[in-house]
């Protein structure tokens, strides 16, 4: 029987109290982190790319590795028709780390359900951290193949929770993983049989990347590492040599089908590793988003992300920061029914914001920057450039008895309010937007 709640006036009717849906936002999130029109379907697959350099198992006195070939496991959110009378629900074992305990996912989501028919979508591919999983984003995946995007999450061998190995693994692999993913898509939804057929346009691609996925993230697009970097030594046999912006196979690479990127507390550029040098980030030419922590002590928002964003002056790209937030700014919030002992909130939670609010706001500025640069809609523009650049310097009158009714800023109106597009009032603080063009 649901529950009666009585607040100021007001009737709530709530079933029970417990973990939401993730990809569904709550009702202060801004505009366009609600869910889209399409219903959504999941399905598991696996790949295999073969003949990869097996560089946890190189020989120390040849300096030569073997050849395997790597397993992934990808996940696939998609627009699906939802049969009357079904259930659009899922649940998501998430394997933590040590091995044995899972964390289960609810997701509104219908598993292997029927794609929708007669329409192409974007691709978008989702990639975690170090360690991760291919669930570890699943208020993002789901929210965006609600709104008409194919969207594939990898689970990174070596780098997920129940099996994280040598660190030189997913320094090697990490974008390897995102173009074999981008073109093992192509290829499936090439074959009439597959279920991606017609459903997918693997030409208009963007790739989203947490931590380490955004590591792999701007390589993809472009940022060929430093001759210098202290990652040369740290991946033995100099097989990372050939994702070097000085390298001939890097320099001759042609990734026409990648469109964007989003880059979430993007890993690797904080000293003592440099990663990339200016050369190497003038190297991305697509648009991209970063997102961060001022305060992410992991990536380091001074030495590492900032300067990522700021040398990256060929793309055309905004960087969105939450004040005083650390490193998780990437993935779901905690599991509102299970206790997690301390050490394994650090993967999940931050000090100082509610972790709900990071993933409804990290929805809506997803939402504007893929639909601006994969489904070409210019009215999305107005909700990246956004005015005043700290969001507490905006200004939304109003007198003090006006209940708020959940109203959204326009942006700049008539009555001399300036407030970030899409917020509701007194909701767009702790937050700062910059954006630049591309050659700036």
């Amino acid at each position: 029987m649901p529950i009666k709640i009585v607040i100021a006036g007001w009737i709530i009717a709530a079933a029970a109290f417990g973990q939401t849906y993730f990809s569904v936002p709550p009702a202060d999130a801004p505009e366009l982190a609600a869910r889209g029109s399409y219903g959504v379907g999941v399905r598991t697959l696996q790949l295999v790319h073969p003949g990869q350099v097996d560089i946890l198992h190189i020989d120390k006195a040849s300096g030569k590795a073997p050849l395997y070939d790597r397993p992934l496991t990808i996940e696939v959110w998609y627009p699906a028709v939802i049969p009357p009378g079904a259930s659009e629900e899922t649940v998501y074992d998430m394997p933590m780390p040590g091995g044995g305990a899972t964390i289960k996912i609810r997701d509104k989501a219908l598993r292997d359900a029927a794609p929708v028919n007669g329409k192409t979508f974007p691709l978008v591919i989702v990639s975690h951290g170090y360690p991760g999983s291919r669930y570890f984003l699943s208020y993002l995946t789901s929210n965006l193949a609600s709104k008409g995007y194919v969207v594939a999450a990898i689970d990174h061998t070596d780098s997920v929770f129940d099996g994280m190995r040598g660190f030189e693994s997913t320094l090697l692999n990490r974008s390897r993983d995102q173009l074999f993913t981008i073109a093992s898509v192509s290829e499936m939804a090439a074959k009439a049989e597959n279920f991606l057929h017609g459903l997918v346009d693997a030409s208009n691609v963007a790739v989203v990347g947490y931590s380490m996925g955004g590591y792999g993230a701007l390589t993809t697009a472009g940022a060929g590492y430093s001759d210098s970097s202290a990652l040369m030594n740290i991946v033995p046999g100099g097989y990372l040599k050939d994702l070097r912006a000085s390298s001939a196979e890097f320099k001759a690479r042609n990734i026409s089908e990648l469109k964007a990127i989003v880059a979430i507390a993007p890993w690797g550029d904080q000293p003592p590793y440099k990663a990339w040098d200016a050369q190497g980030l003038a190297g991305i030419r697509v648009p991209s988003l970063f997102i961060a922590g001022d305060k992410d002590d992991v990536a380091d928002y001074t030495n590492g992300i900032r300067p990522a964003f700021e040398q990256a002056v060929h793309s055309e790209r905004c960087i969105l920061v939450y004040e005083n937030a650390r490193h998780n700014t990437g993935g779901n919030p905690p599991p509102g029914d299970v206790a997690l002992p301390f050490a394994l909130t650090q993967a999940f939670d931050e000090p100082a914001w509610r972790k709900q609010r990071i993933t409804s706001i990290n929805q809506h500025f997803i939402t504007a920057f893929l639909d601006l640069y994969l489904k070409g809609d210019s009215s999305k523009a107005v909700f990246l450039h956004v005015a005043p650049e700290k969001s507490n310097d905006g200004k939304w009158q109003a007198p003090p008895t006006q209940r708020d009714n959940g109203e959204y800023s326009s942006g700049k109106d008539a009555a001399g309010n300036l407030f970030w597009k899409g917020f509701q009032r007194r909701e767009a603080v702790g937050l700062e937007m910059t954006c630049e063009a591309a050659g700036k």
